[in-house]
């Protein structure tokens, strides 16, 4: 649906738009190019300017001498990417028993599900996710069906496929165990003659909310890791880790790993060797954030409430030194954890991270530009500039403000469609 008040064009085949608006942000700048103009159409962008660099004749329409729209108090930036989802799982679900029941059901009906919660991110201005792993395919499938010919409107989707875990271990929800095969090497192949787009790692468990640490020692070695992540390099794949507390992540960093997941307690020496290796981080405080802001559901005590509160802002603060270190951080939501819904969940997340210290304009570029240009997708979507896909977010809350903003009314533009985003509170099915 079209807003009556901003009749947005749509970009159909064949069809060249105009864009003008007052302040474009374009994935990675740290300023917003004022008074910019976007030529684009339902594939692609052609130009971007700013001022008194308008574009050229050749790129539009005969005769056109002014831009299809003029938004002066709007703002365009990228659809956003969620840098680590899990697909197959229901975030909005708070009740305990359900959420238990809906790992048992059985795969084609996960990923019914699963497309139906794409299909509405679409419309939420999330053109991407990289989704972090099941152990049924249903974020193969997705991969598969994005890749495909006959292709719905979803955002892009990669995944890993099963994660890679220890029998008995943490992880066996969304992972295969490593057992299973002769060698780390074998593993990986096996995980790409399956169709992984990457390879999940799952080095370490999770955190003893209680205690405020991960009280488990990690479930792999350094030489476990880094013979995972050479046989993956070899194959062309990256990789990503599961991995909070100090000693797992020193050995993902050591292994050598693309980007560390989650990072809880991660030290300052640690986020230096990170930034020196190009490292990423993707800090998620979306599924702790959820612990705490449903702690009288879970039925946490006065002193696990607090627990939660100090790993909050121990995190916030290692995020906001992050970020004045240099360390390349990314936004990812670890939506279908218990609270955190699809798409909805990303919004909170960069709320979160821009609340530790990050500038709106930071926390916009670890959702759209950063992760692009880390994470090597496969489509070209994350950035404003010529030969990446026309899909974008365009609203007249300035997101510079603040990044909640980005919930507010707003259109997203999506391969030539114009959808009126409104403020979306239903988080059932996602």
């Amino acid at each position: 649906m079209i807003r009556s008040t901003l009749a947005v064009p749509a970009g159909v085949q064949n069809r060249i738009v105009w864009l003008r608006v007052g302040n474009l942000l374009d994935g990675i700048g740290t300023a917003p190019l004022r008074d910019a103009h976007v030529v684009y159409d339902r594939v692609s962008i052609y130009f971007v300017g700013s001022g008194s660099s308008r574009p050229p004749a050749e790129i539009l329409r005969p005769g056109q001498d002014r831009p299809d729209l003029d938004v002066p108090d709007g703002t365009l930036l990228p659809c956003l990417t969620d840098a680590h989802a899990h697909l197959f799982l229901e975030g909005g679900e708070l009740a305990v028993e359900r959420r238990a029941e809906h790992l048992k059901r059985d795969p084609a009906s996960l990923l019914a599900d699963a497309r139906g919660r794409l299909a509405r991110l679409v419309r939420l201005g999330v053109a991407a996710v990289r989704d972090a792993g099941d152990r049924v395919g249903v974020g193969l499938a997705l991969s598969r069906l994005c890749s495909g010919e006959a292709r719905p409107v979803m955002p892009y989707v990669e995944s890993p496929g099963a994660a890679i875990h220890h029998r008995g271990r943490y992880g066996g929800f969304m992972a295969g165990p490593l057992e299973d095969y002769a060698s780390p090497r074998a593993c990986v192949e096996a995980r790409v003659a399956n169709g992984a787009d990457r390879i999940k790692l799952i080095p370490t468990g999770i955190i003893n909310f209680g205690k405020a640490q991960v009280t488990t020692e990690p479930q792999m070695s350094t030489s476990e890791i880094a013979q995972l992540v050479a046989a993956a390099q070899s194959l062309g794949r990256q990789t990503f880790a599961h991995a909070s507390g100090d000693s797992g992540i020193d050995r993902v960093i050591d292994g050598g790993v693309d980007s560390v997941e989650h990072g809880f307690f991660v030290r300052d020496d640690q986020l230096a060797r990170m930034r020196d290796r190009r490292t990423a981080w993707v800090p998620t405080f979306g599924p702790v954030q959820a612990q705490l802001d449903h702690a009288r559901l879970l039925g946490w005590n006065p002193q696990a409430t607090s627990s939660l509160r100090g790993i909050l802002e121990r995190h916030a603060a290692s995020l906001a030194r992050a970020h004045a270190m240099g360390v390349m951080i990314v936004a990812g939501s670890d939506a279908g954890s218990f609270g955190v819904a699809h798409g909805l969940g990303l919004f909170r997340e960069m709320e979160l991270m821009e609340r530790a210290g990050l500038p709106p304009i930071a926390v916009i570029n670890a959702a759209t530009g950063v992760g692009t240009g880390r994470f090597g997708y496969k489509e070209k979507f994350g950035l404003i500039k010529p030969g990446y896909l026309s899909r974008f977010i365009l609203t007249k809350h300035s997101p510079l403000e603040s990044v909640s903003n980005l919930c507010k009314p707003r259109w997203i533009l999506f391969d030539g469609e114009v959808y009126d985003a409104g403020e979306e509170t239903v988080t059932e099915g996602l």
